[in-house]
């Protein structure tokens, strides 16, 4: 396979600031396949930066409307953490990974178009709490046909319901100029470890039309992945089994978080220990031991979007008792958040008005700064309402996101937020002279506290309520914290009623 050259011998000349091409090239033929991809978020811009890192040949341009975001993909500063991820993008940046807000620009050069939009749970109109908004992805879809010139195959990357490819196929065909193949290839990454889900895949997922057209923009599409995916990981079905499979795939590993928490509260009434419980289950094998982790609940962009997804998917059906059986996995959730606060409010004698809660880590995970349905916002929303003054301390959060995400949740103004908001630079500087800390994200960095120093400087009694389960319990109570952690035997210090 013909390689890009990395010596200068193409005449072709990109500049980052504006990810506008100049000048003649020796050869197009040089790019095999060249790709675009509306959307630089947290799927788009590592997923793109993958497939030119492993693909020397493939020329990837990742477009955004927003210039700013692009301006920082170009810049030593990237809008995401993702471990590793600087890496993949410094070495194919510039070279055939380019990033530019030029987004007619990049359709029409493109063989190839992914659409990685955002597709939030809509909050007004039919279907507001379950369905997917796809306001973006319609007007990527109308931007794509009012732009294309030569035939595109169009590939949804982003979250979509089941049939949104048929929905998304009629648009463009009755709006655009040319023609179209519409595949679906749900991403299945993990924030925090997404180069790892990307750089070997468990299966790499494409779902297309049976007719002869849409077997061929399988194919081609799975060539492009083929380069390094073995090619017994990519599965190729019909475009509906693709979507519904994405749905299905977040909602059971959803499932298996809220049944080990609904078990730790079984746990906390009776004396057992929700990870010895968790370890002997996990040794089976028809079980397994991953997503067995009692926390204080999951978070993020995808599963309780993706559940409330399929929920309206089951309703819309007719399938009510179906419904109702997904919805729980996200009622179990909230139930565990509320269930976490609970223990706070309770074992500080039953008020945390005024008291100083530490609340450290704002993520919904470790090793992202991604907030998006983080159990941290409805933490906070509930401490805030029952007039605690949180401090928050998060090692890759945006103070920004903090501010804009509880303005937001507590529905309050900056200025009145800020009465009982504060956000520290550091754990240590959090817990100064609190009353109590929470831990709401598992960042290895809170392992390593001085917990001595810590509490030396905080109110008496100290207490600790650890949501993650990362912190040395026994340690700390020698230290003289009063410990709650989820799905424990109860610390006889703790009050409980």
């Amino acid at each position: 396979r013909e390689r890009l050259s990395r010596c200068g011998r193409t005449e072709r000349v990109w500049t980052e600031e504006a990810g506008l091409h100049s000048g003649r090239t020796c050869g197009m033929s040089e790019f095999a396949v060249k790709i675009a991809c509306i959307g630089a978020g947290y799927v788009g811009g590592p997923t793109m930066a993958m497939i030119a890192y492993k693909c020397s040949d493939v020329k990837v341009t990742v477009l955004d409307i927003s210039a700013e975001r692009i301006a920082a993909w170009n810049s030593d500063n990237l809008p995401i953490y993702e471990p590793g991820l600087d890496e993949v993008v410094k070495a194919a940046r510039g070279k055939n990974l380019f990033f530019s807000d030029k987004v007619d620009d990049g359709i029409r050069e493109a063989d190839i178009i992914f659409v990685a939009v955002n597709t939030p749970t809509k909050k007004v109109g039919l279907g507001a709490g379950r369905a997917a908004d796809l306001t973006f992805w319609e007007l990527a879809a109308r931007r794509i046909a009012s732009v294309a010139e030569t035939p595109k195959i169009v590939v949804e990357k982003s979250t979509v319901p089941i049939k949104t490819a048929e929905a998304i196929s009629a648009v463009l065909h009755a709006a655009g100029k040319t023609t179209f193949n519409v595949l679906s290839n749900p991403e299945f990454l993990a924030e925090g470890t997404a180069i790892e889900d990307l750089t070997a895949p468990d299966r790499v997922l494409i779902g297309g039309t049976t007719d002869e057209e849409g077997l061929a923009a399988a194919k081609k599409l799975a060539d492009v992945y083929a380069r390094w995916v073995p090619r017994e990981r990519i599965l190729t079905t019909n475009v509906w089994s693709s979507e519904l499979s994405k749905l299905v795939a977040n909602s059971f590993l959803a499932q298996r978080v809220s049944s080990i928490n609904a078990v730790s509260a079984i746990c906390e009434a009776s004396g057992a220990d929700v990870d010895e419980v968790a370890r002997a289950v996990g040794m089976d094998s028809r079980i397994g031991p991953k997503f067995l982790k009692a926390s204080v609940g999951f978070g993020g962009s995808c599963f309780q979007k993706d559940i409330l997804n399929l929920v309206y998917l089951c309703e819309s059906m007719g399938l009510a008792d179906v419904a109702e059986y997904f919805h729980w996995v996200v009622k179990m959730n909230d139930l565990q958040k509320s269930r976490f606060v609970g223990r706070i409010i309770h074992g500080m004698y039953n008020t945390v008005t005024r008291k100083r809660i530490a609340l450290l880590g704002f993520a919904f995970k470790k090793d992202t700064g991604d907030t998006r349905e983080s159990a941290a916002i409805d933490i906070c929303k509930q401490l805030i309402e029952e007039h605690a003054s949180v401090a928050i301390y998060d090692p890759k959060v945006d103070p920004e996101q903090i501010w804009m995400d509880l303005t937001q949740a507590c529905r309050m103004d900056l200025i009145e937020l800020k009465k009982w908001v504060s956000i520290t630079g550091s754990a240590a500087e959090a817990c100064a002279a609190a009353h109590a800390i929470a831990v709401a994200t598992e960042w290895d960095e809170f392992k390593d506290l001085d917990f001595e120093k810590i509490y030396e400087g905080m109110s008496k009694p100290s207490f600790l309520f650890d949501g993650r389960n990362i912190l040395d319990h026994k340690k700390l109570r020698k230290i003289g914290f009063v410990v709650y952690a989820i799905g424990k035997p109860l610390d006889s210090s703790l009050n409980t009623v």
